[in-house]
């Protein structure tokens, strides 16, 4: 059996057949390390947004050259895609044949980015585009702080509309992540979780 298969060697919710992953949840969530270890064990191509969508310099996309960007990588037969970028759920969430959500606590996200900050502070990331080293700044950490209200909020939304929670895979702490993706038995983490916005916690 191969690494996307349900045997012990690979994750849970994942057959030989899913070719598209999509991983999505706050800044600091951890989307590009676990795409990057989802696309190690299955031999899938990792797709990080940010590597897209920034230019030299922390320039943005336009937003209908970034559509246009985000609809060509959908569009390949196989893909493990991280990153946020809410404007593009509506391209991103019917492409994916599963959908990590990775809805950690604020308390660690922040932390997480803080940490990584302070580690890779005037360097880039394996993950980050070209020509943009690491940076904190108050606007960043003030999208991470309102992210459960905002972008928390507007992927769960997009979720319902595109009637996706059957694809979506919950994780809400460290140890569920790592349990998943080892394919570890246990009765307590369930496959998939509710995803109506009404039970869900900030």
């Amino acid at each position: 059996m191969n690494a996307l298969g349900t045997g012990r060697q690979g994750p849970q919710s994942m057959t030989p057949d899913v070719q598209r992953v999509l991983v999505v949840g706050s800044g600091g969530a951890g989307k590009s390390t676990l795409a990057r270890e989802l696309a190690r064990q299955s031999g899938l191509p990792a797709v990080h947004l940010d590597r897209h969508f920034w230019r030299p310099g922390w320039v943005a996309t336009p937003v209908e050259e970034w559509r246009a960007v985000v609809a060509s990588l959908v569009a390949k037969p196989a893909w493990v895609m991280d990153g946020n970028y809410g404007g593009t759920l509506d391209l991103r969430i019917p492409a994916a044949e599963l959908i990590v959500f990775l809805d950690l606590p604020r308390r660690i996200t922040i932390a997480r980015v803080v940490r990584r900050w302070a580690r890779w502070h005037g360097r880039n990331r394996p993950d980050a585009a070209t020509g943009c080293p690491e940076k904190l700044d108050l606007a960043f950490l003030r999208w991470l702080w309102n992210y459960p209200r905002d972008g928390r909020a507007r992927l769960l939304r997009a979720l319902d509309t595109h009637g996706a929670a059957a694809r979506v895979v919950r994780l809400c702490t460290a140890r569920e992540v790592r349990l998943w993706l080892g394919a570890v038995p246990t009765p307590s983490l369930p496959m998939v979780r509710s995803l109506s916005p009404g039970r869900l916690g900030t």
